[in-house]
C-alpha cells in the first residue's frame, strides 16, 4: 500500500529512497524523521547550523511527526524528535551521493511537471523585492537573444570551514543560468580532482541538446570528447596555460584590427554595484584540429571602471565552442560567457553569505556535504517559487506551519 504522506509531498517520497547507513539493532528515529526535518529547518532563517535545526525542529507539530512516523513516548503519548547527538551522528554516516540524488531529483519533477511547485508565502501587500524588480528590468534592458540554447554552469565550491582525512571538502555543481537552479553536485579531494568527476556529475544528468559552460581547469580532450559525445550536448570551454596549442593557435586566429572582425563582434555593457564594464567578444571559425568538437573560437575583453565611464582595468581570455556560426552568433557567447558567473554570484555567494556555509562548524565525515545538499534544495525550492532574494524568503517563514507547507507536509 502506497504512503499517503509520500503520495502528498513528493519531496517525502524522494527522501524515502536515501538508504539509512544505520544498523537496526537499537534505531529509535527512523531517518525520514530527521531528513525532512533538517530539509524544512534549513529553509528558514538563522538555521545554519546543526544546533539552530534541532532547536528548530524541537517544536515541530505533532500531527506533523506522527505523519512522518516519528518515534512515540509510550508512557506519554507524545511523539519525540531527535536528539541534537543524533542528528549530527546520522548526517555524518548519511551517503552525500544517494541524499543530492534525491533532493535534486525532487527538483526534477517539479521542473518537468510530475510535482506542483513549493509556495512559499508572502504578505499580500509586500512591494516586489529589490531583486525582482532589478530582473524585469533587466529582461526589458539586456533582453536575451533569441534562439540561446538552455545552459549549465560546471564550477566548484571549497567548504572552507571543514576537514577530512584528505583535507577541506570540495564540491563541484551544475547551475542552470537562467534560473540558477542546482541540477546536481558532486564531493572531490581537491580542486585538482574538479575534472575527475565531471562525468559522474553529468552522466546522471539529462544535458542533451544544452550547452556546457566551464572553466580553463576543465579545458580537456577527455572532457570535449564526453560533452560532445555521449552526453550530446555542447560546450563552452576558457584556453589558459594548461593548453598553449590550442590557446596559441586561437590567439593567431582572432589577431588583427577591428574592422577585420566587424560582422562577428557583439558589445554589451553593464553598470551596477558601483562600477561599470564594458564586454566585447570577437569570434572566428575553427574545426577539430585546433581542439576536438571545436567550431568557434573566441576572445572576450572586459574594460571595467568607476561609474564616471572611465575605463581603469582590462581582461582578455580565449575560449571554444562547439556550436558553429548558424547556432551561435557573437551576441549568443557573449550571453553565454556572461551567465556563467551565474555558479558563483547565486550558489557560491549565496551559500556563503546567506547560509554562513563557511562558517559552519561542522567539519568531520559526511555531514558539510549533506547540509550543502539542503541548502541546495533550498536555493532550488525558493528559485522555483518564484523568488528572488533568498534571504528575504527565509525570513517569511517564521511560521512552522508555512515551512512544511511548502514541501506538501
Amino acid at each position: 500500500m502506497a504512503d499517503p504522506l509520500s503520495m502528498v509531498s513528493p519531496l517525502v517520497a524522494r527522501l524515502r529512497q536515501v538508504p539509512d547507513p544505520r544498523r537496526l539493532r537499537g534505531l529509535r528515529h527512523p531517518l525520514l524523521v530527521i531528513l525532512v526535518l533538517t530539509a524544512c529547518a534549513t529553509l528558514v532563517t538563522g538555521n545554519d547550523g546543526l544546533t539552530a535545526i534541532r532547536q528548530w525542529a524541537a517544536r515541530t507539530p505533532q500531527d506533523v511527526l506522527r505523519s512522518l512516523g516519528a518515534r512515540r513516548n509510550p508512557l506519554t503519548g507524545r511523539y519525540l524528535v531527535p536528539s541534537e547527538r543524533t542528528f549530527r551522528r546520522v548526517l555524518q554516516a548519511v551517503d552525500g551521493d544517494a541524499l543530492d540524488l534525491a533532493t535534486c531529483g525532487y527538483l526534477a519533477d517539479v521542473v518537468r511537471g510530475d510535482a506542483p511547485a513549493p509556495q512559499v508565502p508572502a504578505a499580500e501587500d509586500e512591494p516586489a523585492e529589490r531583486e525582482q524588480r532589478r530582473t524585469a528590468t533587466r529582461a526589458v534592458t539586456h533582453p536575451a537573444p533569441a534562439g540561446l540554447l538552455p545552459a549549465v554552469a560546471i564550477d566548484g565550491k571549497l567548504l572552507h570551514g571543514t576537514r577530512t582525512g584528505v583535507g577541506q571538502v570540495f564540491l563541484v555543481a551544475a547551475v542552470t543560468h537562467d534560473r540558477a537552479v542546482i541540477l546536481g553536485q558532486r564531493q572531490v579531494g581537491d580542486k585538482r580532482g574538479e575534472t575527475t568527476v565531471t562525468s559522474d556529475l553529468l552522466t546522471p544528468l539529462d544535458v542533451a541538446g544544452m550547452l556546457l559552460t566551464l572553466d580553463a581547469l576543465h579545458t580537456t580532450k577527455k572532457t570535449a570528447q564526453l560533452i560532445t559525445g555521449p552526453l550530446n550536448a555542447h560546450y563552452m570551454l576558457i584556453l589558459k596555460g594548461n593548453q598553449p596549442l590550442a590557446l596559441q593557435a586561437a590567439q593567431a586566429l582572432l589577431s588583427g584590427a577591428d574592422t577585420k572582425f566587424a560582422d562577428t563582434t557583439d558589445i554589451t555593457g553593464d553598470r551596477g554595484h558601483g562600477r561599470t564594464e564594458r564586454r566585447t567578444i570577437r569570434v572566428a571559425a575553427c574545426d577539430d584540429t585546433l581542439f576536438p568538437g571545436a567550431r568557434e573560437a573566441f576572445r572576450l575583453r572586459r574594460d571595467t571602471g568607476g561609474l564616471d565611464g572611465v575605463r581603469t582595468s582590462k581582461q582578455i581570455i580565449y575560449g571554444i565552442v562547439s556550436l558553429d556560426a548558424t547556432q551561435a552568433g557573437p551576441h549568443h557567447l557573449n550571453h553565454y560567457a556572461r551567465g556563467h558567473w551565474t555558479v558563483e554570484n547565486r550558489l557560491h555567494w549565496t551559500r556563503d553569505v546567506t547560509f554562513s556555509e563557511d562558517d559552519s562548524q561542522l567539519r568531520t565525515g559526511a555531514a558539510p556535504r549533506n547540509l550543502a545538499a539542503f541548502r541546495n534544495l533550498a536555493l532550488n525550492t525558493f528559485r522555483l517559487a518564484g523568488r528572488a532574494n533568498i534571504a528575504h524568503a527565509r525570513r517569511d517563514l517564521h511560521d512552522r506551519t508555512d515551512t512544511f507547507a511548502v514541501y506538501n507536509i
